[in-house]
């Protein structure tokens, strides 16, 4: 009976000395962080092919932490409004970036790159940014237009986005005049600030083979440094624009995207990082069910094999989350995030059904359109 006590004992200090020392490894920050994202990743659908088995990969992460709702509850279900907040932890009001068509350069030092770069040193973290689109995730300087040329540009662009939603790139800009002559100021593109305060920021890749070619030489290059990597894929919502949301198309594109989030997995662990390396992969916006726009949809995604994620949360709680864990203290960073990290409480913030309407001028026009829409048996997204 003694010698059993005694076994049990024993064990249990084991036990008690091993969770310890879990629990103090999982309060050191990671080396490294990747953000993998998947543009235009409609939520229901990605739940749907993991039901039938063609996101493996997507699966075997979340399987080693978990993976969450992610919705949308401020800002424009769009590319720009969509990756300024996951990649700042801000809402629109704070970074001027509310949509695609109304934007300015993020304020200098907003982004989680500027902000783990000031926290380590310069030369202490690569950020590194590698992205499949070149319109709404670009680094464009302000520009001053012909009001004549931009009035051509947007009627130009309008007919695009009538034919293809979300196709159009439709800059805004403030109407003035210089030394007589009527022009248009478009601002500076979201990432003009923060691309030029990072290691490395390439658009217009396009193709989900060119982006993940450069992911891995660039793991390559980094493996003996910390490095925070933006990895973004851009064919889904590609396909959802040019085919629609339920096509064979989009799910080949997300297939795309998990066949090469395996491929980045794979070279983290053939360098021995991955043990090092917190991976997430995340989404801007979904789309209409069964559409080829995403004007309304605010439900999407976040899977990742960090094990202290609790919670389903919002677009801008991704960049609390990562500062968090790179070490920061949050209380210090300045604005103060409107993010919450997924490992803290936080008040259930839940994407309504129907897109909420706040402009006084807008509600009897999207109550014409609801009666129309019921008439006729249509939906609006």
């Amino acid at each position: 009976m003694t010698r059993y006590k005694s076994t049990s004992m024993a064990t249990a200090i084991l036990v008690y000395l091993a969770t310890g020392a879990l629990l103090a490894a999982a309060a050191q920050p990671p080396r490294n962080i990747i953000l993998i994202g998947w543009d235009g990743a409609q939520r229901d659908h990605i739940k749907e092919m993991i039901a039938r088995g063609e996101l493996p990969n997507l699966v075997a992460l979340s399987k080693e932490g978990t993976m969450v709702d992610i919705d949308v509850v401020s800002g424009a279900t769009d590319t720009k409004a969509g990756w300024t907040q996951l990649l700042t932890g801000y809402t629109p009001g704070k970074t001027g970036v509310f949509s695609n068509a109304r934007y300015q350069p993020i304020p200098v030092g907003y982004s989680i790159f500027e902000r783990v770069e000031k926290h380590f040193g310069d030369d202490n973290i690569e950020t590194r940014a590698m992205i499949g689109k070149k319109g709404h995730v670009d680094n464009d300087p302000p520009t001053t237009i012909p009001y004549e040329k931009w009035e051509k540009q947007q009627k130009k662009q309008k007919a695009i986005d009538k034919k293809k939603a979300g196709f159009g790139d439709i800059p805004g800009g403030v109407v003035t005049e210089e030394n007589g002559v009527k022009v248009v100021k478009v601002p500076g593109k979201p990432w003009y600030n923060a691309s030029q305060n990072m290691d490395m920021f390439v658009n217009g890749l396009r193709l989900n083979e060119a982006v993940g070619a450069m992911a891995l030489k660039n793991l390559e290059e980094c493996k003996d440094k910390r490095f925070l990597f933006f990895i973004h894929f851009a064919e889904p919502d590609h396909a959802g624009h040019q085919h629609g949301e339920n096509s064979q198309e989009y799910t080949d594109a997300l297939k795309s995207d998990d066949e090469w989030t395996g491929k980045i997995i794979a070279k983290l662990k053939e360098l021995g990082i991955y043990d090092q390396t917190l991976v997430y992969v995340i989404a801007d916006h979904g789309f209409n069910e069964g559409e080829s726009g995403h004007r309304y949809a605010p439900y999407v995604f976040c899977a990742s094999n960090d094990k202290a994620i609790n919670r389903n949360g919002t677009r801008e709680d991704i960049a609390a989350t990562v500062l968090k864990r790179f070490g920061l203290d949050l209380t210090k960073v300045e604005p103060k995030l409107d993010g919450i990290p997924l490992d803290e409480p936080a008040p259930e913030r839940k994407a309504p059904a129907e897109k909420p309407v706040t402009e006084p001028g807008k509600k009897a026009k999207a109550k014409k359109a609801k009666a129309k829409a019921a008439a006729t048996g249509t939906t609006n997204g």
